[in-house]
């Protein structure tokens, strides 16, 4: 611990959080996310005792780190079987929980004010890419209540108070027994008319709660200037056989948004602000704070780009927990590196489902289980 210490420059997590989303060419990033993740792979090791003994166990050389690509990762899975982090109990102002089925482990993820403000910053970096740095009118596709707790945040209220931040004024679309706010809708909508509305919800939830009850109240909002952002798993609606793309069409039909404006994101509880937002081309795009590796799961190997595998995401926000390394239970494929028509830089991407056996996760999927 002492030798890297002596020569190793610290980096400023602020710092790094000042760069452009989707600017840096392939070189950069490396490099930018080389320094990063071995900082934070020191500190955890440091800190955190059960990391430092899986660590151990990997034959990890601490003083001598290599490439990212190479670094341990750390099963997603193991939040929900371990207490990991890296401050102490003092430190910790939030504890972040994954969204889960009944009878189901939730991964808990501990927060110190330096991880969460770090979070905020990013999470602010990556929307306003697509949003603009002012606040707009903001349209919540769900209820309130689920954020009536905020001691201790579910990923779905983490969600909406996390993007909550980029609206000037808030009107949910539901009542807490999840149906449509009618009223308020339309007296919200009245009062920001020629205005752009931002809308953030959860797939499914908005599939189920706002799309087919505005097709039976014959209600037909003028959304046309909205954009909207939705996340958290395909896995009932691809049941339904509804894709994204007849996603996009039937919410054009209903409230006449159009299907550019419609983002959806990928996304974790175990990696929060760090979202990886789809462009207007339909990609997944990581930013410069994040990166997306594919390996083949019979011998986690890395795949080739256009080849399907285990998704693994690493991140430069995790400090205190030691989530900036992680193997996910998802299945997906790159797609390219910096040339997405789009024109944003990094990697691009698309999601192929979850792997067999895998528990259910993801606020839509969890949501529509128990729906």
């Amino acid at each position: 611990i002492l030798n890297y210490r002596k020569c190793y420059k610290k980096m400023n997590i602020n710092e790094i959080l000042v760069i452009a989303p989707y600017s840096l060419s392939k070189e950069e990033k490396r490099k930018l996310l080389n320094e990063r993740l071995h900082e934070l792979t020191r500190k955890h090791y440091e800190n955190c005792e059960p990391y430092r003994r899986m660590m151990d166990a990997r034959g990890l050389d601490i003083n001598n780190l290599p490439d990212y690509e190479e670094l341990p990762f750390l099963p997603v899975r193991l939040f929900k079987e371990f207490e990991l982090r890296s401050c102490t109990k003092e430190d910790v102002v939030k504890t972040m929980t994954s969204s889960g089925t009944t009878g189901q482990a939730v991964s808990r993820i501990y927060l110190d004010r330096e991880t969460s403000s770090a979070q905020q910053k990013c999470l602010t970096k990556i929307v306003s890419h697509f949003l603009g740095t002012k606040r707009v009118p903001m349209m919540i596709l769900d209820s309130s209540a689920v954020v009536k707790s905020r001691n201790m945040f579910s990923a779905r209220g983490a969600g909406i108070l996390g993007f909550s931040m980029f609206g000037s004024k808030r009107q949910y679309a539901l009542n807490e027994n999840m149906e449509l706010d009618i009223e308020g809708m339309k007296e919200f909508l009245e009062t920001h008319k020629g205005e752009t509305i931002f809308m953030f919800g959860f797939t499914f939830m908005i599939w189920q709660h706002f799309y087919k009850k505005l097709l039976e109240s014959g209600y037909k909002p003028d959304l046309s200037k909205g954009v909207l952002i939705h996340g958290g798993g395909w896995k009932k609606l691809i049941t339904e056989k509804v894709s994204p793309e007849e996603y996009k069409k039937s919410l054009n039909a209903v409230c006449g948004i159009l299907p550019e404006n419609v983002h959806d994101y990928y996304g974790m509880v175990e990696q929060t602000g760090c979202i990886y937002m789809e462009c207007k081309c339909g990609h997944l795009h990581t930013s410069a704070f994040s990166d997306i590796l594919i390996r083949r799961p019979y011998d986690f190997s890395l795949a080739e780009v256009g080849e399907t595998g285990l998704i693994e995401v690493v991140s430069v926000l995790p400090g205190s927990y030691p989530g900036h390394v992680l193997l996910t239970e998802d299945e997906g494929m790159i797609l390219g590196e910096d040339d997405c028509p789009c024109g944003m830089s990094g990697k691009y991407f698309k999601i192929e489902g979850r792997i067999k056996n895998a528990e259910i996760r993801g606020c839509s999927d969890t949501y529509a289980t128990k729906f």
